[in-house]
């Protein structure tokens, strides 16, 4: 890589921390980042897929590490977060990319429901950022990357809380961007359209409806988590300091019908 593009794009020397990294599209973020040169974290559930995706990404030569952490909780999401700087020290960039996806009918939504998902993929983005930006302030850089969803903009497939939970992210962003600006710090949002995830299993299972999802984009087809790996290795370096507050659209056109 030319020193131009290396001041622009790479991350050698950062470290980064990437929550729900061991899967779907938080593990394709996970995998450019490391690539990319930063020293990074991953903060799952599940101890055997993390083992999985930090060994792939080792014997890659990459500088990774992972990190079982419950983000469920108040205090899961404290000791998650206490937790990541312990392997290469505070982050200089934070992915939110943890979510979970329950989709009962509207009307069965019920109070623990609403609670699990804002908890989750609200609750916590809020709280990391709050521990980590501080810090990447007083350093002069800092990184703050959310995966939001087409549901933060339009109804779309059923939105229900999961919708709600993501608008909520979209306006964290926004926050946050004004909160750290001048700072060094950005705060962005990625927006996938349809990808195919263990996430949206459930919807996996319905070929019609996924063959319909990928007919409305312009590129023809549904998104994989490797199709966010430029677009994250921007947003978490040099090149992207004058970009915040931003919802970045990966999403093979579908957004533009």
């Amino acid at each position: 890589m030319s020193t131009y593009l290396e001041s622009l794009f790479s991350l050698e020397g950062r470290t980064a921390v990437v929550t729900g990294g061991s899967s779907g599209i938080g593990r394709g973020i996970a995998t450019a980042l490391a690539r990319a040169g930063a020293s990074t974290v991953i903060v799952a559930r599940g101890e055997e897929r993390i083992a999985e995706t930090v060994r792939e990404l080792q014997d890659s030569g990459c500088t990774v590490a992972g990190v079982v952490g419950d983000l469920s909780t108040r205090d899961g999401i404290r000791a998650a977060a206490d937790a990541a700087v312990e392997p290469f020290g505070e982050p200089d960039v934070l992915v939110n990319s943890a979510g979970i996806n329950i989709r009962p009918s509207f009307a069965d939504i019920t109070e623990a429901d609403w609670d699990a998902t804002m908890t989750v993929n609200a609750l916590a983005p809020f709280l990391l950022g709050q521990r980590y930006a501080p810090g990447m302030a007083d350093r002069g850089f800092g990184r703050l990357i959310h995966i939001s969803s087409q549901q933060a903009h339009r109804a779309f497939a059923s939105s229900g809380i999961y919708g709600a939970s993501k608008g909520a992210v979209e306006s964290l962003m926004r926050s946050e961007a004004e909160a750290w600006g001048g700072t060094g710090v950005t705060s962005n949002t990625l927006v996938p359209g349809f990808v195919l995830t263990p996430l949206n299993a459930r919807l996996q299972e319905d070929p019609v409806q996924v063959a319909a999802l990928a007919a409305r984009t312009m590129i023809g087809r549904n998104g994989l988590p490797s199709d966010f790996a430029g677009a994250a290795v921007f947003l978490a370096g040099a090149g992207s300091a004058y970009v915040t507050g931003h919802s970045l659209f990966v999403d093979g056109g579908l957004s533009a019908h």
